[in-house]
């Protein structure tokens, strides 16, 4: 990665990526293994501390998306799992509804989803009505 401004360059470039870049996920995943070696070393330089410093933001920003990600995805397996059980099938009707109801809590969408019926469901979240 280089020392000195051209280090400084590179993670403004990585920086400067948004944040579903691929180029930008895999990076960070290889400036996280990096972060870790340098700090188990005992004796770091002022520019080890330094890009520590700096990739320390980026990495969280990454872990948080991350954590998102997988939030989000638990969440459509737990409204589909639900939309399974109670009408024994997830057909495109029923799957077109899964990202509106995405944006409820699960304390909002779980009483729906037990208690509304079908019609009631779909004309509640199509988002072509």
């Amino acid at each position: 990665m280089g020392r000195g401004r051209v280090q400084q360059e590179a993670i403004d470039e990585l920086e400067a990526l948004p944040p579903d870049n691929q180029f930008r996920v895999n990076a960070l995943l290889s400036l996280s293994s990096l972060r870790s070696n340098l700090e188990v070393s005992s004796e770091l330089e002022v520019q080890d501390r330094e890009l520590i410093m700096r990739l320390s933001p980026l990495l969280l920003e990454q872990l948080e998306a991350a954590t998102q990600k997988g939030s989000r995805m638990e969440r459509t397996a737990v409204i589909e799992n639900l939309l399974k059980f109670r009408f024994n099938s997830l057909d495109d009707e029923l799957r077109e509804i899964i990202q509106p109801m995405l944006s409820l809590s699960s304390e909002e969408f779980t009483p729906l989803l037990l208690q509304l019926s079908r019609e009631e469901l779909l004309a509640r979240f199509n988002s072509k009505n």
